[in-house]
């Protein structure tokens, strides 16, 4: 019996060793597949960001390419809705005319459109305080260019402006009222009208 426990032992030892040998054999190879999935998740990775920046470059130029022509339709829209009979469709494109006259030559592409004239008349026509402030201050937003308080001058908003009711309620016609009337004032527009 102790023949047969010692044989049985010796066939344990034996099975055992290689087992032994093999998880050293794994243990190694698992640390290569670490590395070896460490290198792909970093290679995944770069490729990601190359993508991603392709993606934003290509977004970039088609955005310059594209947002040109938007804007001049943009601006005929807004001009367009000055003609519309609501007043809070005019406030709306009062609005955004403000916002686009950014420089010189926005600022005379929507005089060139008529804005300036569809301003001076919803200036004139308006029968609320809020359709005056949001004419008054497309109007500011124009004259911080002189070519346009030229072109203002020629449609008459001078008479128009000065004609605008003050109101209690809203400081900022006043305030654009005074700022409007300076500009022409120190362009010397104030004289010849």
């Amino acid at each position: 019996m102790m023949r047969k426990l010692a044989a049985q032992f010796d066939t344990y030892l034996c099975r055992s060793k290689p087992h032994h040998v093999q998880s050293r054999n794994l243990s190694s190879s698992t640390s290569n597949g670490r590395d070896e999935l460490s290198i792909e998740e970093d290679a995944e990775r770069k490729i990601g960001w190359l993508l991603k920046f392709f993606f934003a470059g290509t977004a970039t130029f088609i955005g310059y390419q594209v947002f040109p022509y938007m804007g001049d339709n943009l601006v005929q829209q807004s001009v367009a809705l000055l003609r519309v009979e609501d007043p809070f469709f005019k406030r709306m494109g009062a609005s955004r005319l403000a916002r686009f006259a950014i420089d010189d030559e926005r600022r005379m592409k929507i005089v060139d459109m008529g804005g300036a004239q569809r301003l001076i008349n919803m200036l004139g026509a308006a029968k609320d305080d809020r359709t005056r402030k949001a004419a008054l201050k497309a109007l500011a937003a124009l004259s911080q260019s002189d070519e346009a308080v030229g072109a203002l001058h020629h449609v008459g908003a001078i008479s128009v402006i000065k004609s605008t009711p003050d109101s209690l309620e809203e400081a900022e016609i006043d305030t654009y009222k005074s700022t409007l009337l300076k500009r022409f004032q120190d362009l010397r527009y104030e004289a010849s009208s």
